[in-house]
């Protein structure tokens, strides 16, 4: 009935009578995108579709979850946390703790863990994901040690516009979503609403049943995720602009059991049933450019972030009883508050000076049912200069520095015994200091050539320093900041309007890096600044259109990367190698048909060297437009029912499809 009500409410909407004809969701795609909500060091970067994903092809290879959208990138690999049921991403081998997550330049990745569960963020609403990779502007702040992530909002460009859609997820799951936005000159607002539910996924018909799966239908894999925002702004002329956002996202989700063979995993003994009744967020955020004169702006964000997460371990897979000594209830109860202050001048000619100062306060509450809540307070401070030069029209060099510091102003551990709560003793104040250099060449508009060095650092989080880690670990609250040291050279061409090439290599040096040193003490370890490592690759991306209906493009990821310090521990959860491949083809002007294949190579799911196997997968999408108003579209996702995994003993989805009913409209 909820299906059913949800279509008639929505394709009443597209009732309405408009005046002008209606373009394509494609027109819309194209100028929707939130400027103020960009982080951008120079315009050609972020137009590189090696470092940018649209929600046009969002929405026409249905990628539904950030994580999954990024992976369409070179550079960037898809992994997961399957303990956990999180889905992630790394660039260029670095992971999401060293790869910070903002949403129109706010930051919203969790404190406690500075990890962020990319499934839970999905693409609905949003107008484009821009990804900078190692050289990233110091405007974004710290811990940015291989780069960033943005996931950039829409603007209403209409007096009146929406787009959503309504859609099946094989037998088992729904989706639905309305974007409505509306632009009066001076004033907008863009509102949305979108619901993702699905009940469990079809394994691979290939998987061989484990000790606790049977395959069929994967246990304890649901999952509902829900997301209301509002953005209002206001521009009083065509050079300033003030925007007051709102997002409010509730999820839910299972846990799958450990389904591998690795004799030691504890988990195939000792199954985790786990379940996250609850994974909230709430974020309020102003942003805002003032126009000061012809050579001075000045720009603020501001932002208050809520994080509750509720997990459950339970008894067994009845999901009914708490009683074990390894059942449980943990609460987390977090909020981020902070500024980002940014004076950009013109003063000096062929000069854009930047000047920004950062303040950020991250608390984190914690306890299990029964337990005191125990409290945690980090306090971040930046301050970052950023010049770009343009010593000629063509060549310009960008160099910048920053200065960070991270003071812990409060941190309490438990003693499960005597039920009291104490201070750790105090840390003290943790700094770095970041510097960067870029030169960027271009010969002609087709022709472009970049360079760049940048020596970043990430500090440790609030779980590497103070966790127990379920009594396995000792906590280290001394731990330093860790520090890569990035190289890059990039070459950007087109040849006859019809062919583009894109690639960069890369090369980053690590050290001070963060890594769990086994048995401490007798059982026990602890996370110290132990590791020295290098990662290398390069990444490509070619793009041909030999006809004006068929466009082609692949992009390839190489990379390597080497512990220096113990080269027997191996690094986790990144392939050598992966390859995406795309053909584009609109027989009809109504239709478009789209085939798409993915290759990744083997890669370790554990430091002592248990691996997964490589794979390649392959997705047949269609879409066409039905009315004026609406199209459908519907693809295959795993097309081979491949039975593959990210991470060893968590099997991925296998043959899937869906089904979906767009409607858009514009004035």
């Amino acid at each position: 009935m909820k299906l059913k009500t949800t279509l008639f409410l929505l394709f009443s909407i597209l009732g309405f009578s408009q005046q002008n004809n209606p373009a394509s969701t494609d027109s819309i795609k194209k100028t929707n995108i939130f400027k103020l909500g960009e982080v951008i060091v120079t315009n050609h970067q972020n137009q590189e579709t090696t470092n940018r994903v649209t929600s046009k092809t969002m929405e026409s290879q249905n990628k539904m979850e950030v994580s999954r959208a990024l992976n369409l990138l070179p550079g960037i690999n898809l992994t997961a946390s399957g303990s956990r049921n999180e889905s992630m991403v790394t660039i260029r081998g670095f992971d999401l703790r060293q790869v910070p997550v903002y949403m129109d330049g706010i930051p919203v990745y969790v404190p406690y863990d500075g990890y962020v569960d990319l499934a839970r963020f999905t693409t609905f609403d949003l107008a484009a994901i821009t990804v900078s990779k190692g050289f990233s502007s110091i405007i974004y702040g710290p811990n940015s040690l291989g780069g960033a992530i943005n996931l950039v909002s829409r603007k209403p460009t209409k007096k009146f516009e929406f787009d959503g859609s309504l859609g099946l997820i094989d037998t088992d799951g729904q989706r639905s979503n309305l974007n409505i936005g509306t632009n009066l000159g001076k004033f907008y607002v863009q509102g949305g609403l979108s619901y993702l539910d699905r009940k469990y996924y079809q394994m691979s018909k290939d998987f061989v049943p484990m000790k606790n799966e049977d395959g069929k239908e994967r246990d304890n894999l649901y999952r509902t995720d829900q997301k209301v925002s509002i953005k209002i702004g206001w521009t009083p002329n065509k050079n300033s602009e003030y925007a007051l956002g709102y997002i409010n996202q509730k999820g839910e989700k299972g846990n799958p059991v450990y389904a591998g063979s690795d004799t030691q995993n504890s988990l195939l003994a000792r199954p985790r049933y786990w379940q996250w009744p609850n994974w909230d967020k709430e974020s309020i955020y102003f942003i805002s450019n003032t126009h000061l004169n012809d050579k001075n702006n000045f720009k603020t964000r501001l932002y208050y972030d809520k994080f509750k997460n509720l997990l459950i371990s339970y008894d067994d897979a009845n999901y009914t009883s708490i009683t074990k000594p390894y059942a449980f209830q943990s609460f987390y109860d977090d909020y981020t508050y902070g500024a980002n202050l940014e004076y950009e001048s013109r003063f000096i000619p062929k000069n854009t000076l930047k000047f920004a100062v950062q303040f950020k306060e991250d608390v984190h509450r914690e306890n299990n049912a029964g337990e005191p809540v125990r409290r945690f307070d980090d306090q971040t401070i930046t301050i970052g200069l950023e010049d770009i030069y343009k010593v000629t029209a063509k060549f310009t060099v960008i160099p910048g520095v920053s200065y960070n510091s991270r003071e812990n102003k409060q941190a309490q551990d438990y003693n499960s015994t005597t039920k009291a709560i104490s201070d750790y003793p105090n840390a003290g104040k943790s700094e770095a200091l970041n510097a960067q250099i870029g030169l960027f060449y271009q010969f002609t508009e087709l022709q472009k050539l970049g360079a760049s060095v940048s020596q970043k650092t990430r500090f440790a989080t609030i779980k590497d320093r103070y966790s127990y880690r379920m009594g396995t670990a000792i906590p280290n609250p001394d731990l330093k900041p860790e520090t890569a040291l990035n190289y890059e050279l990039n070459y950007n061409v087109q040849f006859f309007g019809k062919l583009n090439f894109q690639t960069a290599i890369f090369y980053s040096s690590l050290t001070n890096v963060i890594l769990s040193i086994s048995n401490v003490e007798p059982g026990k370890s602890q996370m110290q600044n132990f590791g020295e490592a290098e990662y290398k690759g390069i990444e490509a991306q070619l793009s041909y259109t030999p006809i004006q209906k068929l466009i082609i493009t692949a992009n390839y990821t190489y990379l390597e990367r080497k512990n220096i310090t113990n080269p027997a521990v191996h690094f986790t959860d990144v392939p050598n190698t992966k390859v995406i491949g795309t053909v584009e083809y609109a027989p009809l002007e109504a239709l478009k048909l789209i085939a798409n294949t993915e290759f990744n190579s083997s890669r370790y799911s554990t430091s002592y060297g248990i691996s997964v196997p490589d794979y390649t997968l392959l997705n047949g999408f269609v879409s066409t437009k039905v009315l004026k108003y609406v199209s459908i579209d519907a693809g295959i996702n795993n097309i081979s029912d491949r039975n593959y995994s990210l991470v060893e003993g968590y099997p991925e989805e296998g043959r899937n499809f869906f089904v979906t009913v767009r409607f858009f409209n514009s004035n």
